[in-house]
């Protein structure tokens, strides 16, 4: 079976995949409810011959594409929410409603729409099914695993047996980057309370204080990460809240600290949450105090199939040039909920350099209400999601045989 050329065929759809990211652009959409966002993905999937679905939690969208001929299905995902920042970009078709996609997820829709254009366009040289998740709530709680409840991997009938996904970022323009094994981290988020008995600030001999037990517990964590993690599994503990009395004449009963906790194992994950306890009870028994510690988890470790990646970034070289596929050294310490989908299925998650030329690519980062990111780009992204899907079977039967294997 010979594979289209897709780079070729998507710059004949550039220019509407340009026009659909600059609308979303104008008019993002927070969380769970994407009203617009989803009326619009719809709209442009009308006529591709797709089953299509939405969520009834969450504003969601998945487009089954059946090929002609038999065989396994294989899931491609963007997500569509953007960020709750005041754009300042002075772009003409910036958004004016004080949020933004400042994470580029308006490219990573008009992505997929375009790699739905593309593969529909070859639907009888299919074989099996292509499942297009389009996905509220990356940035927030999580839209991957309502999804995943509610049987996207199992949208064509038949599980999925591959799944890939691709982010933009600012970064030098049109290299691709990803690597095999852990990809990006799992994060945690941390409420810590010390609790003691507070008074007037002028008798602290009175209280049982809180807030010099809280400091040192800041103080010990950050030592603590560096004396208790392998630094080639490291975890990154963020304090980034401290909360006591709200008058400075106050000591109060109890004060709290938040942080924010980046891991790459479950291992370092449950060493860390037995570590802060243990300091934390410790430094508040020597202050006559006691600790309460909350760990509420999040999204796990990102983890790239390694048959998998080395499929892709095999392809990804030999469709756009050697020069603009980079293998990644180390993982990166941002976390992303696509890793709910590769618990379940193999797959791999790549990124996307979209800096425009001319713009240095570490002026700003995603998140910024300045960063801005080009969309002459999304035919090649949209032909980088149709490769590794279109023609899957075969390369599914191996992964799988190399998933046997492992065990």
């Amino acid at each position: 079976m010979t594979t289209p050329d897709f780079r070729t065929e998507a710059q004949g759809y550039l220019g509407d995949l340009i026009s659909l990211r600059r609308k979303l652009h104008a008019n993002p959409e927070l969380g769970f409810d994407l009203p617009f966002t989803q009326r619009t993905v719809l709209d442009e999937l009308a006529g591709l011959g797709l089953e299509i679905t939405t969520g009834e939690s969450l504003t969601s969208v998945v487009a089954v594409l059946k090929g002609g001929k038999p065989g396994p299905a294989v899931l491609l995902r963007g997500d569509m929410d953007a960020l709750p920042v005041v754009e300042d970009t002075g772009l003409d078709f910036a958004s004016t409603n004080g949020n933004m996609h400042a994470c580029g997820h308006d490219l990573h829709t008009a992505g997929l729409v375009g790699a739905a254009r593309l593969l529909a366009a070859h639907r009888e040289e299919i074989p099996g099914s292509i499942i297009f998740m389009f996905q509220p709530a990356e940035e927030v709680e999580g839209g991957a695993e309502p999804m995943i409840a509610d049987g996207v991997l199992e949208a064509a009938g038949v599980p999925a047996i591959a799944a890939y996904g691709i982010h933009v970022e600012a970064d030098v323009r049109g290299r691709f980057t990803t690597k095999s094994g852990p990809l990006m981290a799992g994060f945690a988020d941390l409420n810590l309370t010390i609790h003691g008995a507070g008074g007037h600030s002028s008798q602290p001999q009175a209280t049982r204080d809180p807030v010099p037990a809280l400091a040192e517990v800041v103080l010990a964590l950050n030592t603590m990460t560096g004396r208790s993690f392998d630094i080639f599994d490291p975890v990154v503990v963020s304090v980034t809240q401290l909360e006591a009395a709200q008058a400075s004449n106050v000591i109060p009963d109890s004060a709290k600290l938040t942080a924010s906790i980046r891991f790459l194992s479950a291992e370092s994950l449950a060493l860390l949450q037995e570590r802060v306890t243990e300091i934390a009870e410790n430094i508040a028994r020597a202050h006559r105090c006691t600790a309460e510690v909350d760990f509420q988890v999040g999204f796990p470790v990102t983890v790239n199939n390694p048959a998998e990646s080395t499929v892709v970034l095999e392809r990804l070289g030999s469709v756009f040039g050697s020069e603009r596929v980079v293998e990644m050294e180390h993982p990166r310490m941002g976390s992303e909920d696509f890793s709910f989908v590769l618990q379940k299925v193999p797959g791999t998650f790549v990124f996307l350099g979209a800096t425009p030329e001319g713009i240095d690519p570490d002026a700003e980062t995603n998140h910024s209400p300045r960063v801005v990111f080009d969309d002459g780009l999304l035919g090649d992204q949209a032909a980088a999601l149709a490769h590794p899907a279109f023609g899957h079977e075969k390369h599914g039967l191996s992964v799988r045989s190399e998933s046997l294997r492992r065990r």
